[in-house]
C-alpha cells in the first residue's frame, strides 16, 4: 500500500516540483483574458487566461500591475511573461504574471486608447505645455538607432539645409523588449545637458507591432520631463504613437523632422540677398525723388533769393570785419602814443637818468641822503653814489655857500 500523506504535504510537494522546473520559471503564454478582477484593496489583478480548448488561472501582483500602460479587459488577447506554480492553500494550479503585452491589433488599439485617455487626463498632452522650436538651434540631441535609415534621412536633410549643425547622438534600440528602457535612459542623459536646443526621437517605418515601444508610458513621461522641446518622428505619416501626443511637435517622418528643426540657410541667404536688393532699389528711388525735388526747388525765385542770402551776409560780414579791424588799429596806435609819453615822463623822474648826466647822490653813514652842507660835520664818513659805482670819503670842510664850489 502507498504511503499516506496529508493534503498539505501533497500541495507542498507539487509546488516544489513546479518551482524547481527551469522551463516553468519563465515562459510566455498567449491567450484571451476572461473573469478579470482588479482588486481595489490590494491592487492585484486576478483573471483567467484561455484559448480555444483550455484555460488557466492567473494573478498579477500590484508591483507588476502598476507598471502596465493599460488595464486588461475581458476578451482582450494578450501575451504574458510568467512563472508556473501552485497556490498551496487551495491546491490551485496558476501562473504568476510579471509582464503583459497586447496581442493583435484589437488588443493593442484598446491598450493604446486606454493609456492615451489616462495621460490626456493628467495633462501630458495639454497645448499650454507645448514649446515652440528655436528658429536657429546650435546643437540638437538625437535619439534613434545608429544603424537605421532614420538617422541617414536626418543627416541628408541637414547637410542640404544646415551643414554646420552639431548633433549629440544617443544610440538606442527602437524595437524589442529592452527598447523602452534604453530610450528612457537616453532622454535622461540628454535632459541632463544644458547645451541642447531641441531633441529629436526618430524611427523609420514599420508595422504597428514594431512601433509599439513608443506607446510605452515611461517614454511618454521622460519626454514630458525634458526641459527643451521634443520632436517625435516615428514611422510614416499615418502612424501615431503616444509619444506623438506628448512631444512638443510631431513630424510625419524623420526627414520632415529635420526640415522642421534645421533652418534652411541657403533659403535664408537668398532671402537676405533679395531684401538687400530691395533696400538698394528703395534707397535709390528715394535719392532720385529727393534730387528731382531739389532740382525743381532750385529754379524757383524763393530758392534763388535764399541762395543769394549767404553771399549778401558774407559781404556784410566782410565790411563789419574791416571796420572792427580799423577801430582796433586806431586804439592800438592811441594807446602806443600815450605809453611813449608816459615813458618819457617817467624817464625824467628816474634818478639814475640824472646820475648818468654827471650828478651824484651823497649819503651819510646811516644811508640818509644829504641835501645841505650844514647836515654834515668835518670828519663824517660819506658815500657818494654815481651812475656807475660809489665813493667812500671823509668830510674835511663844510662850505655852506654853493657858489664857492
Amino acid at each position: 500500500m502507498a504511503n499516506v500523506i496529508s493534503v498539505t504535504a501533497l500541495n507542498r510537494y507539487v509546488k516544489s516540483v513546479l518551482d524547481s522546473d527551469i522551463v516553468l520559471t519563465d515562459i510566455a503564454l498567449r491567450g484571451e483574458v476572461s473573469n478579470f478582477t482588479n482588486h481595489y484593496k490590494t491592487g492585484h489583478f486576478y483573471f483567467t487566461l484561455k484559448d480555444e480548448k483550455c484555460s488557466v488561472k492567473a494573478v498579477m501582483f500590484r508591483s507588476y500591475a502598476q507598471q502596465l500602460s493599460f488595464v486588461p479587459e475581458n476578451g482582450m488577447r494578450v501575451i504574458v511573461r510568467c512563472r508556473v506554480s501552485l497556490f498551496e492553500r487551495d491546491g490551485s494550479f496558476q501562473v504568476y504574471v510579471e509582464d503583459m503585452f497586447p496581442d493583435g491589433l484589437g488588443a493593442m488599439q484598446m491598450a493604446f486608447e486606454q493609456l492615451k485617455a489616462r495621460l490626456e487626463k493628467e495633462g501630458l498632452f495639454a497645448p499650454e505645455h507645448k514649446r515652440p522650436l528655436p528658429s536657429h538651434p546650435k546643437r540638437v540631441g538625437l535619439i534613434t538607432s545608429k544603424t537605421g535609415a532614420a538617422i541617414q534621412d536626418i543627416l541628408n536633410v541637414t547637410r542640404r539645409r544646415c551643414p554646420d549643425m552639431n548633433f549629440v547622438l544617443c544610440p538606442v534600440n527602437v524595437q524589442g523588449a529592452d527598447a523602452a528602457g534604453g530610450i528612457v535612459k537616453a532622454f535622461n542623459v540628454l535632459n541632463a545637458r544644458d547645451d541642447l536646443d531641441v531633441i529629436i526621437v526618430a524611427r523609420g517605418g514599420g508595422s504597428k507591432e514594431d512601433l509599439w515601444v513608443f506607446n510605452d508610458e515611461s517614454i511618454a513621461r521622460a519626454a514630458y520631463a525634458c526641459h527643451v522641446p521634443v520632436v517625435s518622428a516615428i514611422g510614416h505619416e499615418i502612424d501615431f504613437c503616444i509619444l506623438d501626443f506628448v512631444a512638443d511637435l510631431r513630424a510625419p517622418t524623420p526627414s520632415a523632422a529635420a526640415e522642421l528643426v534645421m533652418p534652411d540657410l541657403w533659403a535664408e541667404l537668398h532671402t537676405m540677398y533679395k531684401m538687400h536688393a530691395n533696400i538698394q532699389k528703395s534707397m535709390q528711388k528715394k535719392v532720385n525723388l529727393c534730387y528731382n525735388e531739389l532740382r525743381a526747388a532750385a529754379t524757383c525765385s524763393e530758392m534763388q533769393h535764399a541762395a543769394a542770402a549767404p553771399q549778401r551776409a558774407r559781404k556784410e560780414l566782410q565790411v563789419q570785419a574791416a571796420l572792427c579791424k580799423e577801430r582796433v588799429h586806431h586804439r592800438v596806435r592811441t594807446a602806443s602814443q600815450a605809453l611813449s609819453r608816459d615813458a618819457a615822463l617817467a624817464d625824467t623822474l628816474n634818478p639814475y637818468s640824472v646820475l648818468a648826466r654827471g650828478y651824484a647822490v651823497v649819503c651819510n653813514a646811516a644811508g640818509v641822503v644829504i641835501h645841505r652842507a650844514q647836515d654834515v660835520s668835518p670828519g663824517d664818513s660819506l658815500s657818494i653814489h654815481l651812475s656807475q659805482g660809489k665813493i667812500a670819503c671823509t668830510v674835511e670842510q663844510c662850505l655852506e655857500d654853493a657858489e664857492s664850489i
